[in-house]
């Protein structure tokens, strides 16, 4: 850890900005910034964009797994114990319907495409985890600790990143709203470079209602004036140890250098400032942590990244999460989606494709809503849903894709699909379809495809 001492000056969150500039550990690989952002530096090829519909994605990641049913794919003449107490109601596409807590998302319906038959093979969320963020089980850690066979494939935002060619001065362009995900006290592997290297792993950003953005990555709790923190890297990089590898001496100033250039960037700092946004904009997103993190997502992408994720939660439970808490409802499911879960959902993804859509951004910004897997379609006996991967459902807006579109189908009691089947790697490969990004670049990178792009979305 580097710490520069207390100074005064800005933060992120606004003008002022006091005390400690801490370049921390990078999660549990014991990376500094810097040495991160030195990694980041051997970076190769950049992405093309001659076949890109889309210049950047925003995945919502619904960790937890969200019911089908109860929200993309409800079955009004299921019997009562499967359909539950939900109505559907119709939306502004004809014949296409969507649950009654999506009355938001009914309305703009137009603008978004429903994917009815993902499905995989694991309802261990680590696992399935890993399946939905890198298409592949390999590497793939389950809830007693047993590792799946074969080395953990990048995420589609750490291939994105890969591909991509990073500004001077500004963010990294795979960045996670969230801290790392958990299955209970277990961490989940799958949000990071793989292969690939840890050089590719997501730049994290966080919100804490009542406090703001944070960089968990680079701690900025109290301000540092520009000049103040010049001089103090500047004495930094004077006491710096010689006589070290030399490579590693070139690597160490090239990535403070870029460390220094990312803390100063007035650009990506105030792309988290939401506080310049209009009182209307901050109150149509919510005031939530979910809320706060789309609004912050919508910057990021306005201000030039191509992937962000948003994690709705750090934990598949409510209880254990500081945020607004998982979709992992084995029992009160029913009030917890009525009372919180499915308006957060709804008005915050409504004001996403609405505010984006009045920037003009929408038509070149893929969004993505998708959990790791779906619930029983039917009820415990504790009025709740457990895990289900045999079918569940994904939306899809933007970038290319056309709204109003359904594809694949669930059978009468969503139990399984019917019509076109999905996998994740599925819709990775079709994330990176839009992106621009094939066979051709994955294997100049050392990858091997996986999966197709789903047929039908554009």
């Amino acid at each position: 850890m580097l710490d520069l001492g207390a100074t005064s000056g800005q933060t992120c969150r606004g003008p002022s900005r006091r005390a400690v500039l801490r370049i921390g550990s990078l999660g549990t690989l014991g990376l500094t910034l810097g040495d991160w952002l030195a990694m980041r530096s051997l970076a190769g090829p950049t992405p093309p964009e001659s076949q890109a519909k889309a210049k950047a994605v925003i995945v919502l990641w619904l960790w937890g797994g969200p019911s089908h049913l109860d929200t993309f794919d409800p079955k009004p003449d299921a019997p009562l114990e499967y359909r539950g107490p939900f109505d559907s109601i119709a939306t502004r596409v004809p014949g296409v319907r969507i649950g009654e807590l999506l009355p938001g998302l009914a309305d703009r319906a137009d603008k978004f495409a429903l994917i009815r038959s993902m499905h995989h093979e694991s309802n261990d969320h680590g696992v399935a985890g890993t399946i939905a963020l890198t298409g592949s089980i390999a590497g793939a850690i389950n809830l007693g600790g047993a590792t799946s066979a074969g080395a953990l494939k990048p995420s589609t935002g750490a291939i994105v990143a890969r591909l991509a060619e990073r500004r001077p001065g500004a963010l990294p362009p795979y960045v996670i709203l969230g801290n790392p995900l958990h299955q209970g006290h277990k961490r989940v592997v799958g949000e990071g470079g793989g292969i690939l290297g840890a050089a590719y792993d997501p730049f994290r950003v966080d919100y804490e209602p009542g406090v703001g953005p944070v960089l968990p990555d680079v701690h900025l709790p109290e301000g540092v004036a520009a000049d103040r923190m010049a001089a103090r890297w500047d004495l930094f990089e004077s006491v710096a140890p010689s006589g070290a590898d030399a490579r590693s001496t070139a690597a160490m100033a090239e990535h403070y250098a870029l460390a220094r250039q990312l803390i100063a960037s007035k650009d990506s700092l105030e792309a988290l400032e939401i506080d310049r946004e209009p009182e209307r904009i901050r109150r149509a997103y919510g005031s939530h942590r979910f809320g706060r993190s789309c609004l912050i997502a919508r910057r990021l992408v306005e201000a030039g990244l191509p992937f962000v994720q948003v994690n709705w939660s750090t934990h598949v439970e409510g209880p254990e999460d500081a945020g607004d808490g998982g979709w992992d409802m084995h029992d009160r499911y029913f009030a917890i989606m009525q009372d919180r879960h499915g308006w957060m959902f709804d008005t915050t993804l409504s004001a996403l494709l609405d505010d984006l859509d009045a920037r003009g951004l929408l038509e070149t910004t893929l969004v993505v809503a998708v959990g790791e897997f779906g619930r029983t379609p039917k009820i415990n006996d504790k009025a709740g849903r457990d895990h289900w991967n045999s079918c569940y459902s994904a939306l899809l807006a933007g970038g290319g894709i056309r709204g109003g579109t359904v594809i694949g189908a669930s059978d009468r009691r969503a139990e399984i699909p019917s019509e076109h089947p999905v996998h994740p790697a599925d819709l990775s490969a079709t994330i990176l379809d839009l992106l621009g990004i094939g066979s051709a670049e994955l294997t100049s990178i050392g990858l091997t495809p996986m999966g197709t792009p789903v047929q039908g979305l554009t």
